[in-house]
């Protein structure tokens, strides 16, 4: 077994790969770029290795860097993790040179897999189904919509070297197909280096669904079932889970089968994915091969009990495989969410910045539930524009489907970011969604349930009686700290007085304290609007707790407190709402108060997240019409189109191509 093993990545993943190589015993190597100096993966590594400046193209993509490091501290063997150089032939076969071992797939299999144009030329050699399309590399728009129409519309042009959704775009006409091409180009090149596109039918209502492959030097290859990965946005995944609620064990047997024998036709020897697409009938079609570590592996390993890293190193280390695909059991349900650094309500757009407070859940077993988070951050630490948004993975798991979600709902109750925008409003919001919970699935999931994008949740009835009891529950406490203070800080006579009004957002909720006390752990029973039976609460929330955890209604609860003037802004499955507990006199006034209008922005275009000016597409004086683009704006290695609202003439360009922005700046007016 190796001594000392050197992580080729950043971030959680390689913070992933430690956790297991402390485990087996082995000692670490962490490298990095300028930005990540201060990183988790450095600190919780045995040696760290500087790579040079922020981008990737810089730093954690120079193999030679990486090699020379490996030398420079003794490093036997490379984990890449997932992203950057875990899928380049070329890799492997330069630690090979210097007797260094890659922990992963022989260069074969990655040349055989890895690239998306040459794995679909070779599946269909090895007679396995895949997705009808044109399997050479597309030379211009012209030909990409030659191509598109030979094929028929919709279709999805893809980067051969891409993954993690960057360099696709669906093409519905010519003049989607065109844009789409030059985009995808342009993404792939940055993320990549390499520019290549191609071209495939894409499967109306389809569902993402992947078998995890493990196989060794010895021949032996077994499957791990299956995850499904359908609810994606921008064709990028953010919530998988496994097992997939539209298979049944035929289908899963037949895929797995399939899966190894293509992953046998290579010789491959490390944990790899066999991704499909799937319609709603069970009919699947080979897609792609992953020849590395995904980043939704958790979910396996919580089903299975299987350490896929443990594994890999394993195999690396020439051990052959002690499971057999008979020990491979299914035990539960597993869901994940990626927490991304974005903001929802902007569509979704990159936000960077410093994690100002970073507290997840507790990590552990309590019953049958588990959580786990996968993350390479702590408070304080910084989101880089440099690099992927994600900030966490947080995974749950149960005997069942509806446990497995309602474990992960709670938990992104309790999962406290600020700083930045984030997307776990949107995450818990989901988690409620009855097409989700009843499994019907699609890769169109999101753009179908969203089509306006994601707005602020509205409470409904429930929640707005567990908003007004936590509130209720935090304002007795409040007074009654202040009722301990010298008596020229006390609050005036009456104060813990029975009667209440909670202003949900808009909305006034009466509430009666029937019997209680107020010291901590306060326990209430209070009569929450037209209600006929009081409800008991209790908590051991203080003020000043960024989470009010307790019970209402014997229902275990956690709301997200984040204080404004006479209130706070309350935030529980995806309802965010400032609500403020006032006396019922107070309520009568604040009703008479009137609203102050938002500025209106409308002439003009804001940068809408941090990001770098591509392009900037108009003149000043220029008549556009509606749909037209203006700009385009990159951050996080993606390429964001900024188009008109409405039929418009730009009055002034107040920004330039090379231009570094932040959210909300001023490119251009309109007249």
């Amino acid at each position: 077994m190796f001594k000392k093993i050197l992580i080729a990545n950043r971030g959680e993943i390689a913070c992933r790969v430690i956790k297991t190589a402390r485990k087996m015993g082995i000692q670490t190597v962490a490298v990095y770029s300028d930005a990540d100096r201060d990183a988790v993966h450095v600190e919780m590594a045995d040696e760290a290795v500087h790579l040079g400046p922020p981008p990737a193209a810089q730093s954690y993509l120079l193999q030679d860097k990486i090699i020379e490091a490996c030398l420079k501290t003794g490093a036997e063997a490379v984990h890449p993790g997932y992203g950057f150089l875990s899928e380049r032939a070329a890799f492997p076969a330069a630690l090979k040179e210097k007797g260094i071992v890659f922990i992963g797939p022989n260069p074969r299999a990655i040349e055989a897999m890895g690239d998306k144009i040459e794995s679909k030329k070779f599946a269909n050699a090895a007679k396995v189904s895949t997705v009808p399309g044109f399997l050479g590399v597309i030379e211009s728009a012209d030909h990409a919509v030659e191509i598109s129409r030979e094929i028929g519309y919709p279709v999805m042009i893809k980067a051969s070297a891409g993954g993690g959704g960057k360099g696709m775009r669906i093409a519905w006409n010519d003049a989607e197909c065109r844009e789409g091409y030059t985009l995808s180009k342009n993404e792939a090149a940055a993320s990549f280096g390499d520019d290549r596109v191609f071209v495939e039918k894409f499967i109306v209502d389809p569902r993402h669904i992947e078998i995890q492959v493990l196989g060794d030097k010895h021949g032996n290859v077994v499957y791990l079932g299956e995850r499904e990965c359908s609810i994606q946005r921008r064709n990028q995944k953010v919530i998988e889970e496994a097992p997939s609620p539209l298979l049944d064990e035929a289908t899963r047997r037949a895929m797995g089968e399939q899966a190894v024998a293509l992953a046998k036709a290579v010789d491959y020897d490390s944990a790899g994915t066999v991704e499909f697409v799937a319609d709603q009938n069970r009919n699947f079609y080979f897609l792609e091969m992953n020849t590395r570590l995904q980043v939704e592996h958790p979910v396996t390993e919580l089903i299975t009990g299987i350490d896929l890293v443990e594994q890999m190193i394993r195999v690396a280390a020439g051990e052959p495989l002690e499971i057999r695909q008979t020990d491979v059991k299914l035990s539960g349900w597993a869901v994940e969410s990626r927490i991304y650094a974005e903001d929802p309500f902007r569509n979704f757009l990159p936000s960077i910045g410093r994690l100002v407070r970073y507290r997840p859940p507790e990590e552990g077993s309590d019953g049958a539930i588990t959580v786990r988070n996968d993350t390479g951050v702590v408070e304080g630490s910084e989101i880089s524009m440099f690099y992927d948004p994600m900030i966490a993975k947080l995974v749950t798991h149960g005997p069942s489907r509806i446990e497995a979600i309602e474990a992960q709902a709670d938990a992104l109750d309790a999962f406290v970011i600020d700083g930045i925008q984030h997307n776990i409003p949107f995450l818990t919001s989901l988690m409620q969604h009855e097409r989700w919970r009843e499994g019907r699935l699609s890769t169109g999931f999101i753009r179908e349930e969203y089509p306006d994008g994601f707005a602020v949740t509205q409470a409904d009835a429930a929640a707005k009686r567990i908003l007004a009891a936590a509130s209720v529950a935090m304002e007795v406490i409040r007074r009654d700290r202040l009722e301990a203070l010298p008596n020229r800080l006390r609050p005036s006579a009456g104060a813990l007085r029975s009667d209440w009004v909670v202003k949900i957002d808009k909305d006034y909720v009466p509430v009666s304290i029937e019997e209680g006390f107020a010291s901590v752990p306060i326990e209430l029973d209070l009569t929450i609007g037209d209600a006929s039976e009081p409800v008991t609460v209790v908590s051991r929330w203080v003020p000043g707790d960024l989470i009010w955890e307790g019970e209402i209604g014997g229902e275990a609860v956690a709301i997200q407190v984040r204080p404004v003037a006479n209130g706070a802004i309350l935030g529980y499955r995806g309802v965010s709402a400032v609500v403020k507990t006032l006396t019922p006199k107070v309520a009568e006034l604040d009703k008479l108060m009137p609203e102050k209008a938002p500025p209106d922005t409308s002439r003009f275009l804001l940068c809408p997240m941090p990001g770098l000016v591509v392009t900037i597409e108009v003149v000043e004086g220029q008549e556009v019409k509606a749909g037209e683009t203006l700009a385009v704006v990159e951050a996080m290695k993606m390429q964001n189109v900024l188009r008109a609202e409405r039929d418009l003439t730009v009055k002034a360009v107040k920004a330039k191509p090379g231009d570094s922005l932040a959210v909300d700046a001023v490119i251009m007016e309109f007249a």
